[in-house]
């Protein structure tokens, strides 16, 4: 189970240990959005979040796992979640973090506040010490 919403099939999870898997989680994703029906600019959008946030697992969080299905909410919507977890220090200021243009290394500073505007939902869990999970979703149109 994804979050708070139905499963419409089991979800599938990715490791992510290298950069190899975070090619991997991207062709995960895509392969879901386009099951999904997703139009060809949400796909984009979804693989492009979800790209961010598998990197970031792994050079931030030390690496981790994507877990990613289909899901429809209480309406009735058909979408993609994703989930990713990693065990790594966690973000301590979670308000800088999402601020455009901050890094915390050499990125563009775009990772996290890009990533929440290209999807539907946006659910960062994290503490300093405990690691991080953040979930995305995208809504079929």
């Amino acid at each position: 189970m994804i979050g708070p919403w139905t499963a419409v099939d089991a979800s599938q999870t990715q490791s992510i240990a290298s950069n190899d898997d975070v090619v991997r989680a991207r062709q995960l994703v895509r392969t879901l959005a386009q099951k999904c029906k997703l139009s060809l600019v949400d796909q984009t959008k979804f693989i492009t979040a979800a790209s961010e946030l598998a990197r970031n697992t792994l050079v931030y969080g030390g690496g981790g796992s994507l877990q990613a299905g289909l899901v429809r909410d209480e309406f009735g919507r058909l979408g993609v979640a994703a989930v990713f977890e990693d065990q790594g220090p966690g973000i301590p200021d979670i308000e800088l973090a999402m601020t455009d243009g901050w890094t915390s290394g050499g990125g563009l500073g775009l990772g996290l506040s890009g990533s929440r505007r290209l999807v539907d939902v946006f659910e960062l869990d994290t503490e300093a010490g405990r690691g991080t999970t953040i979930t995305v979703v995208k809504w079929s149109r």
